[in-house]
């Protein structure tokens, strides 16, 4: 089981880092390894410990 990091992005929210190798899978990163485009994920509070991550393909407001 790989581990991330929990780090401290600002005052309001922290973040955890995804490997590239997972965002690559997905399609997300470009022939240089940066992230192509803008991209949404929608954060979910599961259980105690337990989060879940969902792309969004199209936001609507």
């Amino acid at each position: 089981m790989a581990l991330n990091k929990l780090r401290q992005l600002d005052r309001d929210s922290a973040g955890v880092t995804l490997p590239k190798d997972d965002l690559r899978i997905e399609g997300l990163l470009d022939e240089n390894g940066c992230i192509d485009g803008e991209h949404h994920v929608h954060i979910r509070h599961i259980d105690e410990g337990e989060w879940r991550l969902e792309l969004v393909e199209e936001l609507n407001f």
